[in-house]
C-alpha cells in the first residue's frame, strides 16, 4: 500500500440530502472505494489504476435537475493522504468515557483510550453516525459478547467492543483500504480477540453472534437485513446507522419482517443510530 495512488474527489452537493446517498451509491458502482461526508457534500476516493476521464459518466444525479453538484478532483499519494488528516484529525472525547485519538495525540484520563490512524478509511468518531454507534456501545453490556462489526472502516468499534469485554469479535470491510487499516488500528491497540476479514455480507452464512453493529448505508442494511438476522443470535441485539431520522420508517418496517424489536433511538443532527432486540 505504500505506493498506492488515488484520485480525489471532492463534491460539493446541494440539497445534501437525498443527494449524498444517491452520489455515494452511484459512484460506489463506478468503482470509488472510500467516502467522507462532508459538511458540503462528499469527499469519494478511486484508486488511479481503476480510474479514467470517463468514470464520471455513468452518475445520473450529475445531470440531474433536481441537484446541484460541483466538484473538484486530484491525485491522492498515501504520504499526501497522511499529512493531510495530520492537520485536520482532532481527537474526540465521547460521553465523557471514550477518548478517540491520533498517535500524535496527548492520551488524557479516559475510561476507553482508542488509537486510530484513519487514512482513507471511515469510521473516526467525528461522523454523526460512528459518534453515536460509539455512545450505543458505551450504554450496553459487551462483556463475554460474541460481535460483528459490519462495514468496520478503521475499526474503532470493534476495538472499543473488546475494551467492554467482548469476546470474540469478526470485523468485516469489503473496502481494501479499510481492511489494511483495521489491521492496523487493531494491533496499535494491542486488540487479541478481533480478527478482520475483507469481505461483505456473504461471508457471514454459519456465523452467530450476540450482538451485530451495523453503520454501513440504508440500501445496503436493507439489502443485507435478513443475512444479520440469520447470523443473530436469540435475544441478541442490532445496531443499525448510516442513514437519517426520515428513514426510520423503511428500517423499522424491514426489522419488523424479521421480528425484531426496536428499543433504543439515539439522534444527532439528521442522523440516527438504532438498537433493535431479536
Amino acid at each position: 500500500m505504500a505506493n498506492m495512488v488515488y484520485i480525489g474527489y471532492y463534491f460539493n452537493v446541494t440539497p445534501l440530502k437525498p443527494g449524498v446517498e444517491i452520489l455515494i451509491a452511484e459512484l460506489g458502482y463506478a468503482g470509488f472505494e472510500s467516502f467522507v461526508e462532508t459538511e458540503d457534500g462528499v469527499s469519494a476516493y478511486i484508486k488511479k489504476a481503476d480510474w479514467s476521464e470517463s468514470v464520471l459518466d455513468d452518475i445520473h444525479i450529475l445531470n440531474s435537475d433536481e441537484f446541484k453538484i460541483t466538484f473538484t478532483f486530484e491525485e491522492i499519494e498515501q504520504t499526501n493522504w497522511n499529512a493531510a488528516w495530520e492537520t485536520n484529525f482532532k481527537p474526540i472525547l465521547v460521553d465523557d468515557k471514550c477518548y478517540v485519538r491520533a498517535p500524535f495525540h496527548e492520551k488524557i484520563n479516559a475510561e476507553y483510550d482508542i488509537i486510530i490512524e484513519p487514512k482513507m478509511s471511515f469510521g473516526t468518531g467525528h461522523h454523526e453516525t460512528t459518534h453515536m454507534m460509539i455512545q450505543h456501545i458505551l450504554r450496553n453490556e459487551f462483556q463475554d459478547k460474541s460481535v460483528l462489526d459490519m462495514g468496520c472502516g478503521t475499526g474503532v468499534l470493534a476495538i472499543l467492543a473488546e475494551m467492554k469485554g467482548a469476546n470474540p469479535i469478526d470485523a468485516i470491510d469489503y473496502d481494501n483500504w479499510c481492511y489494511i487499516n483495521s489491521l492496523e488500528n487493531v494491533e496499535r491497540n494491542n486488540c487479541k480477540a478481533i480478527t478482520v476479514m475483507e469481505s461483505d455480507a456473504s461471508l457471514l452464512p454459519g456465523r452467530t453472534y450476540d450482538i451485530v453493529i451495523a453503520n454501513i448505508n440504508r440500501n445496503i442494511l436493507l439489502q443485507d437485513m435478513s443475512t444479520y438476522v440469520e447470523t443473530l443470535n436469540e435475544n441478541g441485539n442490532l445496531f443499525l446507522s448510516g442513514f437519517y431520522e426520515e428513514d426510520i420508517p423503511i428500517i423499522e418496517a424491514e426489522c419488523a419482517k424479521h421480528n425484531l424489536r426496536l428499543t433504543d433511538v439515539l439522534k444527532r443532527n439528521d442522523w440516527v443510530a438504532l438498537k433493535f432486540k431479536k
